[in-house]
């Protein structure tokens, strides 16, 4: 009697591991496929060679261009 429900327990058990893996195997192929599809459609824009570089110089001038704009904001 004892033995019929361990077998039946493992069973169960194996029918929930598998369904869940077979889940987890078609969400991850329908992951992948949501993802080529976004690639074919909106691929990421590639850097042409007429970009603007930011140089070092123009990182400072941003950070001054912001301190002096939080310094204003907590004087007035």
């Amino acid at each position: 009697m004892e033995t019929n429900l361990i077998i039946e327990g493992f069973k169960f058990m194996g029918l929930g591991m598998g369904t869940v893996f077979s889940f987890l195997i078609v969400m991850i192929g329908a992951m992948n496929l949501m993802s080529a599809i976004v690639h074919r459609f909106f691929p990421e824009p590639q850097a042409s060679a007429d970009a603007p570089v930011t140089t070092q110089e123009d990182n400072k001038k941003v950070i001054a261009a912001i301190t002096a704009a939080i310094s204003h904001h907590r004087e007035g």
